[in-house]
């Protein structure tokens, strides 16, 4: 197992403490994992086995017919008043699992470990029976660094582009070639689309939605509207109404596919409703539905900067400046950074226009290009221009 060490202490940092412990993430992303090693790490320090309680709920072993089965089940392990751990894996899979997680919470003596592949975990009537009462843990795929740290390889070019070409996904990491991952991923998609979109969100239109699927993929870092994409689907002969599209842009961003992001208007500090732009949880699974025609590699690359402000935990927006873009306005508690992506700055007239977007922006807040150019970080009157790869493998 990899161990996912930023995870696992944000786990280890909430033990024992009176809240539901909620990991989200992408099917496969490394979730059960990550509740194998917490639950070692508890034996660690002293916790019989019999106080730790693991259901991986999509196993046909646990074939329960309601959520008063599973609390019952569970229940029924608690035998003094030393602490239990209670660890449900996929629990969306039972109906009405927020009854039976309410229950086990409200139990003194038990510290509650959920996970669940779809953002409707978090929705609708959990948020409202258990608000207060949780806190969510964002779970992605592997990151560079991650990545890094398993291979051992010194040359990062080399190590990126087997990074975007074989998959993030820890499991891809088994694999021997791009063949292989391309048909791990091919899956991997159907299944979540299968299980997470068409069943529970009852749609009927397979083909369809794979359109709008591979529309996403294939405008990767572009702006993007419902109407747009209703339009160009419609001219390119799939005759789709605005309103569909909306429902599966909900449905694949509620199954961490994508990612939206909505813009930010720096000088007029507010948000904008129209025009977002998606960004995949994985970027191979482009590779593996569309080849590899047509690739826009610092739309590639500006993707993979995404993911890692995500992880990082910043609040992420698209930077609108009159008539120029940013590629990321982020804020955490620290403030706010305006950064630029571009996969080489080396051409004057380049560098001359991801300046431009950052210069024309009249604050302090620290402003970075970010670029695969193997070059000394270089300062142009206080915007840092620094190599990506350096960046990603930042702590």
């Amino acid at each position: 197992m990899i161990e996912r060490k930023e995870y696992l202490n944000k786990l280890i940092s909430w033990k024992d403490k009176d809240l539901i412990k909620v990991v989200t993430g992408i099917k496969d992303c490394g979730k059960s994992t990550l509740f194998n090693l917490y639950i070692d790490y508890l034996k660690k320090e002293g916790i019989k086995e019999d106080h730790i309680i693991s259901l991986n709920l999509e196993s046909p072993d646990y074939n329960f017919q309601n959520y008063q089965e599973l609390y019952n089940y569970i229940k029924g392990f608690i035998k003094d008043d030393n602490n239990y751990y209670v660890f449900l894996d996929e629990v969306q899979n039972i109906e009405q699992f927020q009854k039976a997680v309410d229950g086990l919470y409200i139990i003194k003596n038990v510290d509650v470990y959920i996970t669940g592949s779809n953002a409707y975990l978090l929705s609708g009537e959990l948020a409202t029976l258990l608000s207060g009462r949780y806190i969510e843990i964002k779970m992605l795929p592997l990151s560079f660094r991650e990545y890094q740290n398993y291979y051992q390889e010194q040359n990062l070019e080399k190590l990126y582009l087997k990074y975007i070409n074989n998959s993030s996904f820890p499991y891809a990491l088994q694999l021997d070639n791009e063949e292989q991952v391309n048909a791990y991923l091919d899956t991997l998609y159907n299944t979540i689309i299968v299980k997470d979109i068409l069943t529970r969100k009852k749609i009927a239109d397979s083909s369809m939605l794979k359109s709008v699927t591979e529309f996403l993929f294939s405008s990767i870092g572009s702006t993007l509207s419902v109407k747009k994409i209703a339009d160009t689907l419609t001219s390119n002969g799939r005759n789709i109404s605005v309103h569909t599209v909306e429902n599966y842009l909900e449905a694949l961003t509620e199954s961490y596919i994508f990612n939206k992001v909505s813009r930010y208007d720096i000088k007029g500090k507010q948000y904008l409703q129209t025009s977002d732009k998606y960004y995949a949880t994985d970027v191979t699974m482009r590779f593996a539905l569309l080849g590899k025609k047509n690739v826009d590699l610092g739309h590639i690359l500006e993707n993979i900067v995404y993911l890692e402000l995500k992880r990082r935990g910043y609040k992420i927006y698209i930077g609108k400046n009159e008539d120029k873009e940013v590629d990321f306005v982020v804020q955490n508690n620290n403030g706010i950074m305006y950064i630029q992506v571009c996969y080489s700055v080396r051409e004057e007239k380049t560098l001359e226009r991801e300046l431009a977007s950052l210069q024309t922006i009249n604050d302090h807040y620290p402003k970075i290009i970010l670029t695969m150019d193997i070059d000394p970080e270089v300062d142009y009157d206080g915007i840092r221009k620094i190599n990506v790869l350096d960046w990603l493998l930042e702590k």
